[in-house]
């Protein structure tokens, strides 16, 4: 099966099964998610929809945030991964919010980029799920599932080079789709240390499945 037929047996599959795929992560607006989508970094969703359950119960906005003390926010994000930093960050970011975009979500790689905690795959997913860009924010579940599903090459060492081919062969009106299937799948299904190939519905076209002893 070449490259290109992988791809179109990939996304014939997954706009048939899951049509409208969604982040896991809750909020009710762009700052909410933006908050979310930093405390995610190296933590499940699982855990931050528990921790911004609370912090947004108290504080649901960016001025609510940007009023807090380092001591007063830290405590409820203390559980997530390196919550001192992710501290300063939400606290950074709401402030330049307010002052440099008018308390608005800004709606470039760029811009985004330039707020505290936000790097390239955080403002990749911003993109994606708020504004529907054609962004691929590439997770450690979106790099394995890529590769082993034969989408991207082996020799693509970095999330930029996944990135960079994913966007390359998959339409544009599908990638912020197609960034949720391929992380969903390896939430629940193509599982980093023992892959569920027994409930997998895409073996058909997986290069790692073909090249397991008892697939041959």
């Amino acid at each position: 099966m070449t490259r290109k037929e992988r791809f179109e047996a990939f996304i014939s599959y997954f706009e048939s099964e899951f049509p409208d795929p969604r982040t896991e992560l809750r909020y009710k607006d762009p700052f909410q998610l933006l908050v979310a989508v930093v405390l995610s970094a190296q933590c499940t969703d699982k855990r931050v929809n528990i921790v911004t359950a609370k912090l947004f119960s108290d504080f649901p906005t960016k001025e609510h945030i940007a009023a807090l003390s380092f001591d007063e926010l830290f405590p409820y994000i203390r559980s997530v991964s390196y919550p001192n930093n992710k501290t300063r960050h939400l606290l950074g970011l709401s402030k330049m919010l307010i002052a440099d975009f008018d308390g608005k979500i800004p709606m470039t790689i760029d811009d985004l980029r330039r707020l505290p905690g936000v790097g390239r795959k955080t403002a990749n997913v911003i993109l994606s799920v708020l504004y529907n860009e054609p962004a691929m924010a590439v997770d450690t579940h979106v790099f394995r599932v890529s590769k082993r599903l034969g989408l991207v090459t082996q020799t693509a060492k970095t999330p930029l080079e996944v990135e960079k081919q994913l966007t390359r062969h998959i339409p544009e009106k599908f990638i912020h789709k197609a960034h949720h299937w391929l992380i969903l799948h390896g939430r629940y299904i193509c599982l980093a240390r023992k892959p569920k190939c027994e409930e997998c519905k895409i073996t058909h076209f997986c290069r790692y499945f073909e090249k397991l002893p008892e697939a041959g």
